[in-house]
C-alpha cells in the first residue's frame, strides 16, 4: 500500500489485540481462519461496503502468536469515514469473534505506514520451568520447559546479539528478503510468579527469528549450551539445525513503536531500502 492517500479518502489507524490460538497467522488465507480475514470481513459488514477493505498490518504474526498491540491501516472514503467513525468500535465488538478486539479506530497522520513507518517492534515470550508444569489457565500463552533455567545466563548469552547483524542463523530464509536486522532490546527477567520473560525489540524480525533466538537461549539456560554459543551461531550467519524454533504459543507481539508525525513518511522510505552491512559487496 502506498503512503500516498487517494483524494477524497483518509487513512484509518486499527489498534487492535488477538489470542492466536485458533488462527492460521495474520495473513489472508483462501480457506484457513486468519485475523487479516475475520477483520477486514467484520469491517466490511459494519460499515455496509461493496468491496472488502484491505488491511496493512506492523507485523504479520504467525499461526499460534498473539498480539496486544498489533496496529493495521486501511484506506476509506471520507464520506464513510465521517458516517460510521464515531459508531465502529462497539459494531465491531458485536461482530467480531471473541478472540480478536479493536481497541482504537483514528484517521491516521499524514506519512503513516502501518509497517513501513514503524521503527520498532516489542515482542514478549513467557517460559515456566516449574517442575510442576504451568498454570492452567496460562496454559495458552506460556510455555512449559522441563529444565530450570538460569536467567544470568541466557542475559549473558543474548549480549552479543544485540545491535545491526545479518540473522540468517536465526531466520527462515524468504526469497529476496535481506535477513540483516538490528536488534535493540534481548533480555529475561523472572518475575515474582516464577515466570521467565524475553522481552526481545528489533526495528523489524524476520521469519522465526524471535522463537529461534528464544530457542537458542533456553538451550544456554537450562545448561546444555555455553553461555558463547548463540553468538557463534550468529556468526555463522547460515541457518543452523541445532537452533530450535520455540512452539509459537508462548510469544506476543506487544507493542509497535512510530516516530513523531513529521517523521512517519520519511522512516517509511527509509524502510523500504534494502539494507547490507558495513562492507558488504553488492554480489
Amino acid at each position: 500500500m502506498s503512503d500516498e492517500v487517494e483524494p477524497g479518502h483518509v487513512r484509518v489507524r486499527l489498534d487492535l489485540s488477538y489470542d492466536g490460538k485458533d488462527f492460521s497467522g495474520w495473513a489472508k488465507q483462501r480457506v484457513l481462519r486468519t485475523v487479516q480475514g475475520e477483520l477486514e470481513s467484520a469491517l466490511q459488514t459494519v460499515m455496509r461496503l461493496p468491496d472488502p477493505v484491505e488491511l496493512t498490518v506492523a507485523g504479520r504474526t504467525d499461526a499460534g502468536v498473539h498480539a496486544r498491540g498489533q496496529v493495521a491501516q486501511f484506506d476509506l472514503a471520507e464520506e464513510v469515514w465521517a458516517e460510521h467513525h464515531d459508531k465502529l468500535l462497539r459494531r465491531l465488538a458485536g461482530r467480531l469473534p471473541h478472540d480478536v478486539r479493536v481497541w482504537k479506530a483514528a484517521e491516521a497522520p499524514q506519512g503513516f505506514n502501518a509497517r513501513f513507518s514503524a521503527i520498532w517492534r516489542r515482542y514478549a515470550y513467557r517460559v515456566g520451568d516449574h517442575q510442576g508444569g504451568v498454570d492452567p489457565l496460562r496454559r495458552g500463552h506460556v510455555l512449559w520447559h522441563q529444565w530450570p533455567l538460569d536467567v544470568d545466563a541466557m542475559n549473558e548469552a543474548a549480549a552479543p546479539l544485540l545491535g545491526e547483524h545479518d540473522f540468517a542463523a536465526y531466520c527462515k530464509k524468504r526469497e529476496g528478503a535481506t535477513t540483516i536486522r538490528t536488534l535493540q532490546q534481548l533480555s529475561w527477567e523472572r518475575a515474582e510468579d516464577g515466570i521467565v520473560t524475553a522481552t526481545v525489540r528489533a526495528d523489524a524480525f524476520c521469519h522465526n527469528m524471535v522463537r529461534s533466538l528464544v530457542g537458542a537461549l533456553l538451550h544456554v539456560g537450562d545448561g546444555h549450551r555455553p553461555t558463547d554459543w548463540p553468538g557463534k551461531v550468529l556468526a555463522a550467519a547460515v541457518r543452523d539445525s541445532s537452533v530450535h524454533v520455540v512452539k509459537p504459543h508462548g510469544l506476543t507481539l506487544e507493542e509497535v513503536g512510530y516516530p513523531a508525525d513529521e517523521l512517519l513518511a520519511a522512516r517509511s522510505r527509509e524502510a523500504r531500502n534494502v539494507r547490507t552491512l558495513p562492507g558488504a559487496g553488492c554480489c
